[in-house]
């Protein structure tokens, strides 16, 4: 191939001057074809060739044989599937393969590249429409790495975006993810865009969605929306939803947050939502935030009383005064054993309820096995069996200071111990600790010497509990063994 100067030379003493083929060739000091090739003008040097020249190595028989590892692929686990060097080992063992790594594994690619989707632009009008997905990101909660599931909701029409983070993709987190979307938009649009995600399909996929969940059900009648689910793997029908979360990871996660909660973590999210409002999305002109208020006159009011975040199953209180709720268990008050209780759990809380009161509460564990105890619900158990009180697994897990423990060594008695626990349930760890020191540094080891240095840490007289509120008898200790040796089985 010539170059371009060399180009225009043949065609200016050709075209300008009109010389012969024969003359220019001895000029310049090039072929005669070169000069008969270039000097009418009908071949551009610098064109690139269309033309695509098949490897010779690339036969028939080589093509079936790499279609046939793609096909057997099909059936192996995704983690053992033919790679393109592992296709040209097969090729050079197996068939004499004579050609280079490089052809086979351009081949490969090509032949495992997609081609090219066309979608259609959408549009939407204001209030239309809203589209919702799951995401993860890490996080550093505390001092360690933690992954977070991230709810992610886009209003169609300004693009305005919503996120809130998550310990699991529950039932209760979908709830109140859209809940607290809803109160952030302050209004819901007519009907939400979702993949096929469990937690709210029952029964089906697509279009062809059969039921859904009760409690998603009854979720869109409380805040009049309808839902839409896209087809599978058809992530371009909800696209804005999913630029969304790969643009909340590279955005709102890099760097990584370094929070001490979750709810440190969602104020942080919520603050560059509404920052978001300042953003112009190519091709528009007018701000997010500006398409936001138009939109916000559109969306349908929110009703006067949200509904509650939860899911809600009966229990029964067992002989251990705990309640079972999904793999771990909580205690209540010992009163309530064999009562039939109410568990509503939300996303970091387990609540128990009793012909409308609330008994108990805890933070929700998303452990296998686990089990919450609170003390208190136990001071009128072990009041009446003191002897208990050292392996009590609810006062082991207390994780009482050793300070406590070694006063607790030196008291007359058992029921001392408990009548000390029932203080420091009371009044707190921080406000006995000291006043069990000061007992503990003047040699009054006694649940009356702490009371009396307590009243006068806080300046009034305290309301001591009875000496002998009950008569200690002897009990048969084998009906609690369980409790002592290990506790309520799994």
């Amino acid at each position: 191939m010539i170059k371009v100067d060399q180009y225009q030379l043949i065609r200016e003493l050709y075209a300008v001057e009109g010389l012969s083929q024969r003359e220019i060739a001895r000029r310049l000091g090039i072929s005669r074809n070169t000069v008969r090739k270039y000097c009418r003008g009908e071949v551009f040097p610098f064109e690139k060739s269309m033309r695509q020249r098949k490897p010779s190595v690339m036969t028939p028989e080589v093509e079936e044989f790499i279609l046939q590892c793609f096909e057997e692929d099909e059936e192996a686990p995704r983690k053992q599937t033919h790679t393109a060097k592992r296709i040209y080992d097969r090729l050079v063992e197996e068939k004499g393969f004579t050609g280079g790594e490089s052809t086979v594994r351009h081949y490969v690619r090509k032949m495992r590249s997609k081609p090219a989707d066309a979608f259609v632009p959408l549009e939407y009008d204001p209030g239309e429409a809203m589209q919702v997905d799951w995401g993860e990101a890490t996080v550093l909660m505390g001092d360690r790495k933690a992954t977070v599931h991230i709810f992610c909701a886009r209003l169609c029409f300004s693009a305005m975006p919503f996120v809130i983070a998550f310990p699991y993709e529950r039932l209760e987190a979908l709830l109140e993810g859209h809940i607290e979307a809803f109160k952030f938009f302050n209004g819901v649009p007519q009907r939400a865009i979702y993949d096929n995600m469990r937690t709210i399909v029952k029964d089906g996929w697509g279009k062809h969605v059969a039921s859904e969940q009760k409690d998603f059900v009854q979720l869109k009648a409380h805040y009049a929306f309808k839902s839409i689910f896209c087809n599978p793997g058809q992530a371009n029908e909800k696209g804005l939803v999913e630029n969304l979360v790969s643009w909340i990871r590279r955005n709102m996660f890099v760097p990584m947050p370094k929070v001490n909660s979750f709810e440190e973590l969602n104020e942080l999210l919520r603050k560059r939502c509404l920052s978001y409002r300042n953003h112009i999305i190519r091709g528009r002109k007018r701000s997010v935030g500006e398409e936001y208020r138009i939109e916000q006159s559109r969306l349908i009011p929110l009703p006067k009383r949200h509904m509650e975040p939860i899911r809600q199953v009966m229990a029964k209180v067992n002989h251990f005064s705990v309640v079972r709720f999904e793999r771990n268990r909580y205690s209540v008050p010992v009163d309530y054993v064999g009562s039939d209780v109410t568990v509503k759990a939300s996303v970091f809380e387990v609540s128990i309820w009793y012909r409308g009161q609330r008994i108990a509460s805890h933070l929700r564990s998303y452990d296998e096995n686990a089990v919450s105890y609170r003390l208190e619900h136990y001071l009128p158990l072990l009041e009446k069996k003191p002897r208990a009180v050292w392996n009590a697994q609810p006062v082991r897990h207390a994780k009482l200071p050793t300070e406590f423990w070694d006063f607790a060594r030196k008291l007359a008695n058992d029921y001392e111990v408990v009548k000390l626990l029932r203080l420091m349930s009371q009044h707190g760890i921080s406000a006995v600790l000291p006043a069990i020191q000061k007992s503990y540094d003047s040699g009054a080891y006694s649940y009356e010497g702490v009371l009396k240095h307590l009243e006068t840490r806080e300046g009034s007289q305290l309301t001591e509990l009875p000496c002998d509120p009950v008569e200690i008898q002897q009990v048969d200790l084998r009906a609690y063994d369980n409790m002592v040796w290990g506790g309520e089985s799994a």
